[in-house]
């Protein structure tokens, strides 16, 4: 119970954080033009080839991953994302809609791998969360 609260004050902090790095942080400027990279997996690929520092490709790519990974535990705070279905296309629509902000604002990039990326992060911290959930529920039995 006193996790639910704790996630349940985290979870929209936290959103606040991620939006502020999405659009405005890391060294982000406003691009001349908008920018649309639909190819999956390539335009990954193609960062990784390109960029000489190890520290950049594990920061972006792995970043993408790991700082999605906390909105896979919405269905502990909110009973209508509980299976992994609705979690999954609640958080699609809405970093669609923000990659969408990116791509208009022209503070960003839309890229599908992002959304790959992220979506992957929160398949994992549902996995994460079930994997908890029943490990708790088999040990106060």
């Amino acid at each position: 119970m006193m996790l639910k609260k704790f996630y349940k004050f985290f979870i929209f902090p936290y959103t606040i954080f991620l939006l502020y790095l999405m659009f405005f942080g890391m060294g982000r400027y406003q691009y001349d033009e908008n920018v649309i990279r639909i190819e999956p997996v390539f335009s990954t690929l193609n960062f990784i080839e390109n960029t000489i520092r190890w520290w950049d490709i594990i920061r972006i790519v792995l970043g993408n991953v790991i700082m999605f990974i906390p909105f896979g535990f919405l269905g502990c705070a909110f009973p209508q994302l509980k299976d992994l279905k609705s979690t999954v296309m609640v958080f699609v629509s809405a970093i669609v809609i923000v990659e969408g902000l990116q791509y208009f604002t022209r503070l960003g990039i839309f890229e599908i791998d992002d959304i790959i990326l992220n979506t992957f992060g929160v398949y994992l911290g549902y996995k994460i969360r079930t994997f908890f959930e029943l490990r708790f529920k088999n040990s106060v039995v």
